[in-house]
């Protein structure tokens, strides 16, 4: 077993057990910063594939400015447990259904890919996360896609000031 292979299961572990305490701490302040450590645990996983600029927008964009303004709202909203209403008997047993077949869903995706997990993939140059390479693709192959996205971005920015504005 090599030191990548040594790498990726203790990253992997790190990111299943964090976003498990994530959906099982009781504080959202906590919730909110195991999510912090799953994202540094995405970005090891981007640095074992050679992808550093992919790593490093994971830590600056999600670990850094989503989840600050995950916090900001957190703060603002004044989460409680006195305020949080009861749940009834049926949303309840609404979770728990959908839940499990989310969970036999995943263990069939995992069954199946066994098949294929098999084959390897062929890599043919070490250039593939690179910014260079990543550069080339997005804005020759994909110029498009990028455009439309960002205009989709932008509406949605202006969308988001016209319902947060006061009358």
């Amino acid at each position: 077993m090599g030191v990548t292979s040594i790498l990726f299961w203790s990253l992997s572990a790190l990111a299943l057990i964090s976003a498990i305490m994530v959906l099982a701490t009781k504080n959202p302040v906590h919730s909110v910063l195991w999510l912090i450590v799953v994202f540094f645990a995405i970005s090891g996983h981007y640095i074992l594939l050679n992808a550093q600029f992919l790593a490093i927008v994971n830590l600056i964009v999600y670990a850094g400015a989503i989840m600050v303004l995950f916090l900001f709202v957190i703060m603002l909203m004044n989460l409680n447990t006195a305020t949080e209403p009861k749940k009834n008997l049926w949303m309840k047993l609404a979770g728990i259904i959908s839940g499990g077949s989310l969970f036999l869903i995943l263990i069939s995706v995992v069954r199946s890919s066994v098949d294929m997990s098999q084959k390897s993939a062929l890599v043919k140059d070490g250039n593939i996360g690179l910014i260079d390479t990543l550069g080339k693709v997005l804005f020759n192959e994909y110029t498009i896609p990028f455009e439309i996205s960002s205009i989709l971005f932008l509406s949605a920015m202006v969308g988001a000031v016209v319902i947060g504005k006061k009358n």
